[in-house]
């Protein structure tokens, strides 16, 4: 069930909401609706996402499923400071991308009475913490974990296991680099020893 806070935001109530989980969770829908909600409530609304993020759209916050709200692009924390001060709502996206400074942002914007929504990746593909996500989960009022469908097993998945052999951490793909997997699946994966082209199988 998810949770969130349906006070209109004053000078004194900002806060802090993180939608956290793998990929093909509902992170970017999730946060979508909410802003669409603040949008209602005649709020003023702006979405952020960092520009490393050009799978789908350049000017857009967009689900896998394709679904979109308009967004502007922000190269660094700094950048963001400047461009959400304003806005009754800020929503961020894919803010595991963003540089360290962020968490410091979003508390100045919360502080000033200002609603940040932030999604993002919890985890890398190693089942790593992933940039300032657990910073901003810890400085957060309130933490939705969404999770996916794991592709083997049918269980809650809230993994995500890389398909093709790049090493670094960040890489940008959909279903064709990425699936979501369960504890029980990525365990199995992670003690399998790495495939070795020409290998025989």
């Amino acid at each position: 069930m998810f949770q969130e806070h349906t006070e209109v935001p004053t000078r004194r109530s900002g806060w802090i909401e993180v939608i956290a989980g793998s990929m093909f969770s509902g992170k970017t829908e999730e946060l979508i609706r909410r802003a669409k909600r603040a949008q209602i409530a005649k709020l003023r609304v702006q979405i952020f996402k960092p520009g490393i993020d050009t799978r789908y759209a350049d000017d857009a916050v967009v689900t896998h499923d394709r679904a979109s709200l308009d967004c502007q692009v922000v190269e660094s924390s700094d950048q963001l400071h400047l461009l959400a001060a304003g806005y009754d709502v800020v929503g961020i996206d894919e803010a595991q991308f963003m540089d360290e400074g962020i968490v410091e942002v979003v508390n100045a914007l919360a502080n000033a009475g200002t609603r940040v929504i932030i999604a993002g990746l919890d985890m890398d593909f190693a089942g790593k913490p992933f940039g300032p996500m657990p910073q901003l989960m810890a400085v957060a009022e309130f933490v939705t974990k969404v999770h996916a469908i794991c592709v083997r097993t049918g269980e809650l998945a809230h993994y995500s296991h890389r398909l093709e052999g790049n090493q670094g951490t960040i890489l940008l793909g959909d279903q064709t680099v990425y699936e979501p997997v369960s504890r029980a699946v990525f365990t199995q994966i992670q003690s399998q020893p790495p495939h070795v082209p020409g290998d025989l199988d």
